[in-house]
């Protein structure tokens, strides 16, 4: 119970700072919508949405699926940006780019770990006080990687279809917005299509391959040397 609680605490602190991302961002290129909405905060209670960083991720957890869930999207009007067809982009971007540098922050913590209290192993286990810590940055590498990846993806409404629209042309652009009126649906069928058929096996090898040179790292900074 104690590593579930651990992954649903890592995982609510991370889409909360994904959305901080975003809001931040577009505070930044000129739209205070997020800020005086009181979203640029990490407090956890404007951001939580009881299914998708409570509920979801409860589930998966007790499915042993890989962990994954939201926050409540913050508010971003794109015609309040400086210049909406550019920076609208760069504020979806932000999202899954804070995600990448939260994994490469657990990577050094796991690192330190590592170099503290070594590798754990079969034969030597980790200290007992150490051992929700190592989980604690394993999960915060998979989850924020996964979370990066995941919405990235060119699926609307996630963030890698609005990085998209910026390089579609004018027609394909509009027909491609169109998807938008469906809202999750889309990205509940990419689910299912990996859950039930081999699209799965292609997905777990792509995380895995995105994970390792983050544990690779952590290695690396327990045994520069080695």
């Amino acid at each position: 119970m104690e590593v579930i609680v651990i992954r649903i605490m890592v995982l609510v602190f991370s889409v909360i700072v994904h959305e901080y991302a975003h809001g931040w961002t577009a505070w930044k290129l000129g739209d205070s919508t997020a800020r005086d909405s009181g979203r640029l905060t990490f407090n956890p209670l404007p951001h939580i949405d009881p299914v998708g960083s409570i509920l979801v991720p409860l589930m998966l957890s007790f499915t042993g699926s890989i962990m994954l869930g939201w926050a409540k999207p913050v508010p971003v009007v794109p015609d309040r940006l400086f210049n909406p067809a550019n920076d609208h982009p760069k504020v979806a971007a932000a999202g899954p780019l804070s995600n990448l540098l939260l994994a490469l922050i657990f990577s050094f913590l796991l690192g330190l770990a590592f170099f503290f209290w070594g590798v754990p192993s079969a034969g030597t286990p980790a200290p007992g006080y150490s051992v929700l810590l190592f989980e604690m940055f394993q999960v915060g590498i998979l989850i924020n990687v996964v979370l990066a990846i995941f919405n990235l993806l060119p699926l609307p409404p996630l963030d890698g279809s609005w990085i998209l629209v910026r390089f579609l042309p004018t027609e394909a652009r509009l027909r491609y917005l169109q998807l938008h009126r469906f809202g999750l649906l889309t990205v509940v069928g990419f689910l299912l299509l990996v859950r039930y058929t081999f699209v799965g096996d292609w997905v777990s090898s792509g995380v895995m391959g995105a994970v390792y040179p983050f544990f690779k790292l952590s290695l690396w900074l327990a045994n520069p040397s080695g």
